[in-house]
């Protein structure tokens, strides 16, 4: 049964979910998330689908408490929804219209939304794996949703980290990182109006791109109509250039980061947290795995095998092929 069992050194909680492991890959011939499958509506654009091997649960199953010096469990509070792009079983997000992917944003306000009501769930947290490489099993287009009852560690991290250099400078970080990225100009691979897309001077992928807010948004809640066709204007452009690096299927994991909600210990971040994507790609060349290994993993380290100056000339440049073709 699903728990959330507390890692005293790192000082977050494991999210423990036996149910998982048996969740299938998808037959050969036959789709949960297709039209006719009994599973979705015959007719829809984008929807969210609940999770049918959830790890987190608003109905959770009681767990017996382990309480020790060290140890601690507890249930594993909270919602795990997939969020379906389109109907089209081989559909690529960049060949969706503005339109579509619009809607797809939108769908994501709606869902932060509705989900914030709820004053136990601390942060919403929509993704996207895409490809084998990252263990995909379910090729049809689609994202997930995780709303958890605490803020998962790397969030607290980064929110801790802007928090205290708006303490010692008086300034937001993100703002300073956005004027430093344009004023230098190589790690910049689009923008428009509302978002500034860049491989971060620090990213330890490649190919790592972050999505960042121009103007100070916190969360999916803070996007009116102008916005959302923004942010699914550079999605679209993004994963299409994504797609002509190596000419081949591009994976990724894709990370979209908000403020957290319902709690007292973040309820000044909108001084110094801003909405950002974070994109994980695993490629370093055509058919060869950037791996996290044991300094990136045991000792969070990490490592690049490229000059990501050199990568973003790369992915404009394909960006800019995808244009030519649309």
């Amino acid at each position: 049964m699903p728990e959330l069992r507390w890692n005293p050194l790192l000082r977050t909680y494991t999210m423990v979910a036996a149910n998982r492991q048996n969740r299938p890959h998808m037959p050969a011939n036959w789709c949960p998330f297709c039209p006719g499958s009994g599973k979705v509506p015959d007719d829809f654009d984008v929807l969210m689908y609940p999770n049918d091997f959830p790890v987190l649960s608003q109905n959770p199953t009681p767990v017996d408490p382990l309480t020790s010096n060290a140890y601690h469990t507890t249930e594993a509070y909270g919602k795990c929804e997939v969020i379906l792009y389109s109907p089209k079983h081989h559909a690529k997000l960049y060949e969706l219209s503005l339109e579509h992917v619009t809607k797809l944003v939108l769908l994501w306000k709606e869902r932060f939304e509705f989900l914030q009501q709820d004053a136990k769930i601390k942060y919403i947290f929509p993704f996207e794996n895409r490809g084998a490489e990252v263990g995909v099993t379910m090729p049809h287009p689609h994202g997930q949703l995780y709303a958890y009852n605490f803020v998962p560690l790397k969030l607290r991290t980064e929110l801790d980290s802007c928090k205290a250099y708006y303490a010692e400078n008086g300034k937001n970080l993100w703002e300073v990182m956005l004027a430093e990225e344009k004023a230098d100009g190589r790690r910049i691979i689009l923008e428009n109006e509302h978002f500034t897309a860049f491989l971060p001077h620090f990213t330890d992928y490649p190919f790592g791109v972050f999505i960042v807010s121009n103007q100070q948004l916190g969360t999916f809640a803070d996007f009116d109509a102008a916005t959302a066709q923004s942010l699914a204007q550079v999605l679209i452009q993004l994963t299409g250039g994504f797609d002509l690096i190596y000419d081949r299927p591009f994976p990724y994991m894709m990370c979209i980061h908000q403020q957290p909600i319902n709690t007292e210990e973040y309820a000044d971040c909108a001084a110094y947290f801003r909405f950002h994507i974070e994109f994980y790609p695993p490629l370093r060349a055509k058919n060869k795995i950037k791996w996290y290994a044991s300094s990136e993993m045991g000792a969070w380290a990490a490592a690049n095998v490229v000059a990501v100056e050199d990568s973003a000339k790369i992915l404009r440049e394909a960006i800019e092929r995808f244009l030519n073709n649309e």
